[in-house]
């Protein structure tokens, strides 16, 4: 018993610490572990996994939508990325730089890729000539870099995983509706496997990406309260094409610049299902994006028959589960710490009455609760328990983020909104950036979004100035 309460007691409280409850959870679980080079992170098989398998699903959905992967250099030169002024200013600050190629320096400094839209604006100016090259609507899988000061694992890092999507279009219209298209296909995913409603919306000017018209976000709510920007898809007009020059012969014959966006989410969505969805004895992952769906533990393993009758539940399982069994000499109390640390949905116990009874006890890790499932009818009732847990953890996100939400009608009541009340504040938003930067300065607090899904007046005011205002906006703290 010594042994299964350490590792328990492994993990701080959220209630007493979160963000050191975070550290304990990722580290605890195995999902990653801090390399040498300050800012990056090793992924860890259990880490690594839970991105296989959001990629996995992600593209899936990605080729639905006719969405063709490509793979594009890691280096981008810096007179290309010098072409798009907003941009360069934008990211400038996290830009890391090579400038020697083994012994020689190099005639231009190189700039690893924070972000892929100067290189895709490059091979689009090439490849696109005619109205009938268009649309072109690639992704790339790939990692990225960013010089960040402050670093949180799988939430904010040096290197990190994920996808960028970079579309060309004819019309304004036609890209606009790919940039919505791809954020719906986001929050969709999130919400069906990742059991995490989102907030969608539009980000004001102050916090969109540089060098786009227009940002659209999808927005979750932390267990602690603060806002996480887990997806963005970007309008970019026809400001890249005239930067780079990527113009098409359209069918009267005239020159027209493309229409171009970009979408994107990152190993920031395995940050997002830890803290949506955990507690204090680990992760708890939903069954759609879980690595393991399923744990067979043998009790007593060591009487004859039962790990033959383990095994046999094993395979049985394996043809329709993602599924693994524990025959190391740990105690059965250690074997649970350790599924439930790892946050595998439910374990099936088996031992030598359970055998003699024709059945097995199923626990969901999410609830705890003891399921008593007989042998014969293991995988049908496996099947509908892990659609009831999938279900049931979105429900409970779901009235977790109704339950965080509060209005704000003034300036008094939004301060002590953002004080006291954890979670996203409605407000209604002038529109003048100034007052962004001054609750900013005031409360920490900062625009998440324009909801699609919500723009009720109500107020006739600005929530900081008090001067008239007809859009509302979520505001929170955030990651």
């Amino acid at each position: 018993m010594a042994k299964e309460k350490k590792l328990v007691e492994a993990i701080t409280s959220m209630e007493e610490d979160f963000a050191q409850w975070y550290t304990d959870v990722v580290k605890k679980a195995g999902l990653m572990d801090y390399s040498s080079i300050k800012g990056c992170m090793i992924f860890k098989p259990n880490g690594y996994a839970i991105w296989e398998n959001v990629q996995k699903q992600l593209d899936a959905r990605f080729k639905e939508a006719d969405v063709e992967n490509v793979y594009l250099p890691m280096f981008i030169p810096e007179s290309l990325l010098q072409k798009e002024k907003d941009h360069v200013e934008g990211f400038a600050p996290e830009v890391a730089w090579v400038t020697q190629g083994g012994l020689e320096t190099l005639p231009e400094r190189l700039c690893v890729r924070p972000t892929s839209e100067t290189l895709f604006c490059d091979l689009y100016a090439g490849i696109i000539q005619s109205y009938r090259d268009l649309p072109k609507v690639y992704n790339q899988w790939c990692s990225v870099v960013r010089w960040e000061k402050t670093t949180r694992p799988f939430l904010r890092s040096s290197e990190f995983l994920w996808q960028e999507g970079h579309t060309a279009h004819a019309t304004e219209e036609e890209a606009e509706e790919r940039t919505v298209q791809m954020l719906n296909i986001y929050a969709d995913f999130c919400e069906e496997v990742l059991a995490i409603p989102m907030v969608k919306g539009r980000k004001t000017d102050r916090e969109k990406f540089a060098g786009a018209s227009a940002t659209y976000t999808i927005e979750a709510l932390m267990h602690d309260g603060k806002a996480l920007q887990s997806g963005t898809s970007h309008n970019f007009g026809d400001g890249f094409a005239r930067a780079f020059g990527i113009q098409y012969t359209d069918k009267e014959n005239q020159l027209q610049y493309v229409h171009q966006t970009s979408w994107g989410v990152s190993t920031r969505l395995i940050g997002a299902i830890i803290m949506v969805h955990g507690d204090d004895s680990g992760l708890v992952l939903p069954p759609r994006i879980a690595p393991v769906q399923a744990m067979v533990i043998p009790i007593q393993q060591q009487k004859e028959g039962v790990l033959k009758k383990a095994e046999e539940v094993h395979r049985n399982l394996a043809k329709e589960f993602r599924v693994k069994m524990d025959v190391t000499e740990k105690s059965p109390g250690w074997k649970f710490a350790e599924q439930e640390m790892r946050g595998i949905p439910v374990r099936v116990e088996l031992g030598p009455k359970d055998i003699a009874a024709g059945q097995c006890v199923v626990v969901r890790r999410d609830t705890r609760e003891k399921i008593v499932v007989p042998l014969d009818e293991l995988n049908v009732r496996l099947a509908e328990i892990l659609k009831t847990m999938q279900d049931d953890m979105l429900s409970r996100a779901k009235d977790f983020l109704a339950s965080h939400i509060s209005d704000a009608h003034d300036y008094d009541e939004f301060q002590k909104a953002a004080a006291e009340k954890p979670g996203f504040i409605r407000g209604m938003w002038c529109g003048d950036e100034a007052c962004e930067l001054k609750i900013k300065e005031d409360t920490t607090v900062t625009s998440r979004c324009m909801p699609f899904d919500d723009q009720e007046q109500i107020a006739e005011t600005c929530v900081c100035c008090g001067r008239p205002a007809h859009k509302l906006v979520y505001w929170g703290k955030a990651y």
